[in-house]
Parts: structure tokens; sequence; C-alpha cells
């Protein structure tokens, strides 16, 4: 019986000419994709693939079987989609990784009209950085990752598609009103992991001055408690701000580019229609938020 994986490998092969390219498109090592050629070898009775120098090349019956993978694949995928609209929201999976701040201001809210809209999905949540968040989305794990960028920077890989939800403002936090980000050259900072860290780095360095990040947490009660007692200075966006204020803790914002907040998918479209749901609430609590 022929398995979908190596009729889908086989087509890669084909359609690319490169055993490499495969392996790109399909995120497997090469090696991977060798193995499946073999299995598919020994399922039918068939060389389908032979050397040609550095690389290699159909035989007629590797193209023959190619053309029809084509077909099967595409009858396939259909097959997929129009069942995934037939059954609709009744039923359904959404897995969500995203940080922190983002999981506890935009998602419950659109977490709860998913569940009175649509009760019959399930919702799966991962507390995740954006880099984890986008392991999780490739490998099939999640099926939507709420990640961040700062300035221009990119980060997304092929095949991931990015749904831009908000623009997040960074403030400047100290434990007394009025104060100013370029005064603190010589204070102790509070920095977050290295992908946060950079933010404040950035926005320091903007100012003229290299932080002295003396305290290191991602944790934005930790991070505000130490703030509030005068231990030191910090750069945070607007979601964290949102989710937790310690009593004590003056906010000044910052004309500094913000931080973009993104929905991330992977594959193809269409989304499955519960994800597809998700999105679309998230987008729209993102634009409550912003107003």
């Amino acid at each position: 019986m022929l398995n979908p994986i190596h009729l889908r490998v086989l087509e890669a092969v084909a359609r690319h000419g490169s055993v490499t390219d495969a392996a790109k498109e399909l995120h497997y090592s090469q090696p991977s994709i060798s193995h499946h050629l073999r299995r598919l070898e020994a399922a039918t009775g068939a060389t389908l693939v032979q050397r040609a120098g550095r690389g290699i090349r159909l035989t007629p019956e590797g193209e023959l079987l190619a053309g029809r993978a084509t077909e099967i694949l595409g009858r396939m995928d259909a097959a997929a989609v129009e069942l995934a609209a037939r059954v609709g929201l009744r039923s359904g999976r959404v897995r969500i990784a995203g940080f922190a701040t983002v999981l506890s201001t935009l998602v419950p809210r659109a977490a709860a009209a998913l569940a009175s809209a649509h009760p019959g999905v399930e919702l799966h949540l991962a507390d995740a950085d954006p880099v984890a968040s986008l392991a999780l989305l490739r490998s099939g794990r999640a099926d939507i990752a709420l990640v961040f960028r700062d300035g221009d920077a990119p980060f997304e890989p092929d095949g991931v598609r990015l749904v831009h939800l908000l623009d997040d403002r960074l403030y400047f936090l100290s434990d007394r009103p009025g104060q100013r980000l370029e005064d603190h050259a010589d204070a102790a900072w509070i920095g977050g992991c290295e992908r946060c860290r950079a933010a404040t780095v950035a926005v320091c360095e903007a100012a003229g001055f290299t932080p002295r990040i003396v305290f290191s947490s991602d944790d934005m009660v930790v991070t505000h408690a130490l703030v509030a007692a005068g231990m030191g200075v910090a750069v945070h966006n607007g979601l964290a701000l949102r989710a937790h204020r310690e009593p004590g803790v003056h906010a000044v914002p910052l004309d500094f580019g913000p931080r973009r907040v993104y929905a991330a998918t992977y594959g193809d479209p269409p989304d499955p229609p519960a994800t597809a749901a998700m999105l679309d609430l998230l987008v729209d609590m993102a634009a409550r938020e912003a107003r």
C-alpha cells in the first residue's frame, strides 16, 4: 500500500529536481528524504530515482508515479478542506503558543468569545517565547504562534504566514513620577530574556548610553516589584503594563519604535475553520486593545 508521506516526498523531489530543495520545503533532513524514497521503491518494487552526477533524476517509472502522486495528494488535500468545511466549527481544536503578556491580555478575551460562539472547539495554550512558539508551529504542535518583533528585524522562516495584530508601545518604568530614561545612564537596570533585553538595550543606546543590567527576569511581576522597591529601572511594553501594574511603578511612554505583535500560522491557506475563527477573534480583540 502506498504511503502518502512517501508520495509527497517523491512529488517534491520531482518538482524541485533536487533532494536538497525537497528537504528544505518539507522540513526534513536529506537522509530522511532518501529513506522515504527507498521505502517507496521497496513498496512498489520499482527503481524510481537514479544518480546523475552529484544529483539524482527520476526514472520513467519514477516520473509516472510522481505524476500520479500530484493527482492523489491534490485530491487528498481537497478532501481534507471539504471535510473541514462540512464539519465546520461544531468540533475542532486550536493550539496557541505565545508569550506571557499576550496570553494574559488578548488571548483570554478571545478565548471567552470562542467558547461562547463555538463551544465544541477545544482550546489549548502554551506559554513560550517567540522562537519556541515558531518551533512548535513548524513542528505541527501548535496551530497559531503569537510572536513579536522589534523594529524591522525579520525572524519568520519560510512557510510562516503573519497576521499583524497590534503595535505595542514601549514605556520607561521607575519608582518616581516625572523621571526620564536618559537621566538613568548610571542606574541599575532590569532586563529580561535575550530577545526581550534587545529592546531595552536599543532604547538606551538610542539615548546615548549602554544600560548596566544587574537584574534579569522574564517575570513582569518580579520586574515591577524591583522597580517599585527602587532597585532598578526598566523598559516594558504596553501589554505587560495591562497585564500587571505594581503600585508605586510609574510609566513614561517612549518615542521609540513599537514592538509589533503578530499571529503566525504555517503552510498554505486556507486555515482550518477553528484556526481561522480564532485568528479573526484575535484581530478583533487587538483592534479593541489599540483603541
